[in-house]
């Protein structure tokens, strides 16, 4: 989806993949040339929309940037990187975390098989209750700052517990139940405040369809692994698995 809106081509999607899942759970010398190397990758593509703009997402950045002076090249690239990680992985991630919470309490998918007008609610629910991101982008202090009783020192590395805090038992109820009717959900998986996710719409429209595609087309669809056998993805920054096992009698 993402790279229908940036308009890249098949092969060229095969090459993200391959940095963005080194990113994520490469070692620090992977990581590190994979960030260079979608670095180099969206410049050229930036050089090459700007000679030859299109009807795609990037087309637009670019026309935001050159006509209004509205970002700067460094702001422009870097967005555009944020858009292809974010819009992509957290997705991926949060499917399969659907998905297995759905098989893991088959009673809960059969009430959204019966009723999909429930899915945007229970998606909601998922996203609170499993975030493919149970931390925030790094933050840093501008200065000497206390929360409570604790000092954190200018500069020093900040990351929020999304995960925590959407499991806070002072805001919800019940808050470690997956609760799929749940009438006010102010999670904060997509951010908060300034640092709203800007594709907050676009990942709940994926993250509903996907979800209700496989209620509808695996009716019967089941763990083929145990649980404990499940591989999640070996770092803090994410959570996702590296494969999701299933076995399914028939597909529609």
């Amino acid at each position: 989806m993402i790279g229908e809106m940036f308009d890249v081509s098949m092969e060229d999607l095969g090459r993200l993949r391959g940095w963005t899942n080194d990113m994520v759970t490469g070692s620090r010398e992977a990581a590190g040339a994979a960030i260079v190397a979608i670095h180099h990758y969206l410049a050229e593509l930036v050089a090459h929309r700007r000679a030859a703009p299109g009807a795609d997402l990037l087309s637009a950045m670019i026309a935001a940037r050159d006509e209004g002076d509205r970002l700067s090249e460094d702001e422009l690239t870097s967005l555009a990187f944020l858009v292809l990680f974010a819009g992509y992985e957290n997705t991926v991630s949060f499917i399969g975390n659907a998905a297995l919470a759905l098989m893991r309490d088959p009673g809960l998918a059969e009430g959204l098989r019966a009723d999909e007008s429930l899915l945007p609610a229970a998606v909601d629910e998922l996203m609170r209750y499993e975030p493919p991101a149970p931390v925030s982008i790094r933050r840093f202090p501008t200065e000497d700052l206390t929360i409570g009783e604790v000092t954190i020192p200018k500069g020093e590395t900040v990351l929020l517990g999304l995960a925590a805090a959407n499991r806070d038992p002072e805001r919800w109820a019940n808050a470690e139940a997956l609760d799929l009717t749940r009438a006010e959900n102010p999670h904060v998986s997509l951010g908060h405040g300034i640092h709203y996710c800007l594709g907050a719409p676009l990942a709940r429209l994926e993250a509903t369809v996907a979800v209700g595609a496989l209620l509808r087309r695996l009716p019967d669809m089941s763990l083929a692994v145990p649980v404990e056998e499940l591989r999640w993805r070996p770092t803090f920054r994410a959570r996702g698995l590296v494969e999701l096992p299933v076995r399914t009698s028939s597909a529609r």
